[in-house]
């Protein structure tokens, strides 16, 4: 019987670091597996900010990741990152997968957005996930408590409207902007969050 594992935290809880420790001791064990990605910062990989990575399978909204897995049968695991970003007829392939075939699914992910409101893969993986965990590794605020909220920073200065997925990273404050906006991501408590408070 398989099992569907949602992890989640914020930006920097170690997310992609524990996918990829995940992929790599099955592999070691002559276990076949697939590693999936979305919107991955560095392309058709996953990446961890530690700078590991692996090379992974993109994960389009057009993928039919029950009929991948089909293909590559038979299969043991599946690691899926950043499916904040998966469709929810993904996420209920993921499921169809450990029900139908006993693979095991270990799934990583986002819960809130730049808003503070769940990404519809998010919500979907929590509706039908085995098993949802937490990650023990606690990002913190600028003020020292733990962060909650991934708050999208454009230009410097916090915004809570926009499209739901732009690809940014956590570059230094007042970077220089040469061709239009910098965007980036900072971590945050609530209280700061909704204060719009980065601490500078």
């Amino acid at each position: 019987m398989g099992t569907l594992r949602f992890s989640f935290g914020t930006m920097g809880s170690g997310k992609s670091t524990l996918a990829l420790q995940i992929h790599h001791n099955l592999a070691t064990r002559e276990l076949f597996g697939l590693l999936l990605t979305c919107l991955d910062r560095e392309g058709q990989q996953v990446s961890s900010r530690l700078g590991v990575s692996a090379p992974a399978i993109h994960v389009s909204p057009e993928l039919n990741i029950h009929e991948l897995a089909l293909k590559q049968w038979p299969l043991h695991y599946l690691v899926c990152d950043e499916v904040q970003f998966y469709t929810v007829e993904q996420i209920d392939q993921l499921a169809r997968i450990v029900d139908e075939m006993e693979v095991d699914v270990y799934a990583f992910g986002l819960i809130t957005d730049f808003r503070g409101l769940l990404f519809d893969g998010t919500k979907r993986m929590l509706e039908v996930a085995d098993e949802r965990v937490p990650l023990q590794v606690e990002a913190r605020c600028w003020c020292g408590s733990r962060a909650t909220h991934n708050a999208r920073v454009v230009n410097d200065f916090i915004v809570y409207e926009g499209e739901t997925v732009v690809v940014g990273d956590t570059v230094a404050p007042g970077e220089q902007k040469m061709f239009g906006d910098v965007v980036r991501y900072d971590l945050l408590c609530r209280r700061h969050f909704i204060a719009g408070d980065l601490g500078v």
